[in-house]
C-alpha cells in the first residue's frame, strides 16, 4: 500500500475520533503557537476568586438571565444543567458568541462538539461544572447556550460589567 494512502488514513482517523482541539472561544484571537487572548477577559484562577454566580439551565433559559460583575472581578461561575438534553455555556462578546455559534453548528452537523474551554463549558443532563473568569473591561458581554438553536430561542443571558472596584 502507498505509505500516502496510509499516513493519510491515520491522519483522518486521527481527527474523525477528536484529535483535534477546537477553541471556539478563540476563534479570531489566536497567535500561532500562544494561549488564546480575549479582549473581553481571562480564565481567572481558583486562588483569586472574589466570588461564585450560579447557573442554572433550562430547557432553553439561563437563571439568572442577567449577572453585574465589576472590572478586574474573578468570578467563579457554578453552572448546573437542570435540563434533560446537553447545554453549553460560552462567556463572550457579540463577535466571540456570533463566531462560537458558527462552530458550533458546522460541528454538530459533522456529530460532535467541543469540549470543555476557557470560556466555554458543555454540561450534559444534570451536570455541573465550574467556569472561572476575570473581567477585564466594563461593558457588555453575554453568556449563551450555542447548541444550533439555543440562543435563537432565547438562552441568552447578559453580564454587566461596570467600571472597576
Amino acid at each position: 500500500m502507498n505509505i500516502n494512502v496510509v499516513a493519510l488514513a491515520a491522519a483522518f482517523a486521527f481527527a474523525s475520533s477528536g484529535g483535534f482541539a477546537h477553541d471556539m472561544g478563540a476563534m479570531g484571537t489566536m497567535r500561532h503557537g500562544a494561549a488564546p487572548v480575549y479582549a473581553f477577559g481571562e480564565p481567572g484562577k481558583a486562588a483569586k476568586v472574589d466570588r461564585a454566580i450560579a447557573i442554572t439551565m433550562h430547557d432553553l433559559s439561563f437563571e439568572p438571565s442577567k449577572v453585574e460583575v465589576k472590572r478586574g472581578e474573578t468570578i467563579r461561575f457554578v453552572v448546573v444543567n437542570a435540563s434533560p438534553i446537553d447545554h453549553d455555556f460560552t462567556i463572550g462578546d457579540a463577535k466571540t458568541e456570533a463566531e462560537h455559534r458558527a462552530e458550533m453548528a458546522k460541528m454538530m452537523a459533522m456529530g460532535t462538539t467541543h469540549g470543555d474551554e476557557a470560556n466555554a463549558i458543555m454540561l450534559k443532563p444534570g451536570q455541573r461544572k465550574e467556569l472561572i473568569w476575570k473581567f477585564s473591561t466594563p461593558g457588555k458581554l453575554e453568556f449563551d447556550c450555542n447548541i444550533p438553536g439555543h440562543a435563537e430561542s432565547g438562552m441568552t443571558g447578559t453580564i454587566d460589567v461596570a467600571g472597576g472596584r
